[in-house]
């Protein structure tokens, strides 16, 4: 549960919308029952039913999307409702709603309803002394989703640099192995669901160390990025491409049975031999295939590539031949 909520940023709002709101709301709407004010008490309640049920939702199926957006809709329209009802002090309910909006759902989304729901309020006009009240109430809401605005789009390209870093290898541009756990998790997972085959591939490039230690790691970082896009141009959209370690890669080939490997890894090998150089001459890399068995895990299958990519870096036929598992 505490994964969850540190992991999904979206889940965590909602988490504490909900809890908010029963704290919050709860005790009002029972004090407006006992107060005779039945309509403003059942507005409270299902309010408060309402975003109880999409953070419920939320923790059930993960699609914190459209129960952000319930959550955005019910809050606003909740604001507005109770300020209409109650009068001024139900005005005060739509400041924390302004807020929260531009982190429950898209920004554009979140403008359209902070716009909607002040021009309500301007045009129903109940809740407002005088128009001083009202022009002073609509600037200082539009002050607030400004700010909001600014601080949830800041938030937001700041966890996309995050995400793209704890994912993606700096040199090389693609995936890493965080990413590839994932990917394989993904990937066993559909194959059960559908049938679909899937082939895995692990590439160790030849003597990296010597090439490093002889001409520099600036060589060596080329070699990696002369490697990637090599193999980037050589395979379909729909493989994916891992940096598992060092001069280690990972190739993941969906809808790839038996033949179709055979045919892949004799390409690739022609590539790379006839393209792959570097200042002391041929790039040579040795690889360990295997496909996936029904009902087997991502480690297990891993573990077999591995097993055949070390069979094959020392068995003397680097760059000549592949070894299957």
């Amino acid at each position: 549960m505490l994964y969850r909520l540190k992991t999904d940023f979206r889940l965590s709002i909602i988490t504490l919308l909900g809890a908010s709101a029963v704290l919050g709301i709860t005790p009002f709407a029972v004090m407006r029952f006992l107060q005779g004010n039945v309509v403003a008490g059942i507005v409270d309640t299902l309010i408060l039913l309402g975003i109880t049920g999409s953070v419920v939702y939320a923790w059930m199926t993960g699609d914190t999307r459209r129960s952000g957006l319930v959550c955005a809709l019910i809050a606003c329209g909740g604001a507005v409702t109770v300020g209409a009802v109650v009068g001024e002090p139900g005005l005060f309910w739509l400041y924390p709603c302004l807020v929260t909006t531009f982190f429950l759902t898209t920004p554009r989304i979140a403008v359209v309803l902070n716009i909607m729901s002040v021009v309500a309020l301007v045009v129903h006009g109940g809740a407002f002394r005088s128009e001083v009240h009202m022009w002073t109430f609509v600037a200082t809401a539009l002050v607030v989703s400004a700010c909001a605005y600014v601080f949830a789009y800041r938030n937001h390209n700041q966890r996309e640099r995050l995400e793209h870093l704890a994912t993606v290898d700096p040199l090389t541009g693609i995936k890493n192995r965080r990413s590839m756990d994932e990917e394989l998790e993904l990937a066993v997972a559909n194959s059960v669901r559908t049938g679909l085959p899937y082939a895995l591939v692990l590439l160790d490039i030849d003597h990296f160390k010597k090439i490093n230690d002889e001409h520099g790691h600036g060589v060596g970082d080329d070699v990696l990025v002369d490697l990637v896009a090599l193999l980037a141009q050589n395979t379909r959209k729909s493989d994916q491409l891992f940096r598992f370690g060092g001069e280690e890669f990972v190739l993941l080939l969906p809808g790839v049975d038996g033949i179709g490997l055979k045919a892949v890894m004799n390409n690739l090998q022609q590539v790379l031999r006839k393209y792959m150089k570097h200042p002391g001459g041929t790039v040579t890399a040795s690889f360990g295939v295997a496909l996936l068995k029904p009902g087997e895990s991502v480690d297990s299958w891993l573990a077999r590539a591995d097993a055949a990519l070390y069979q094959a870096a020392y068995s003397g036929e680097r760059d000549r031949s592949f070894r299957g598992s």
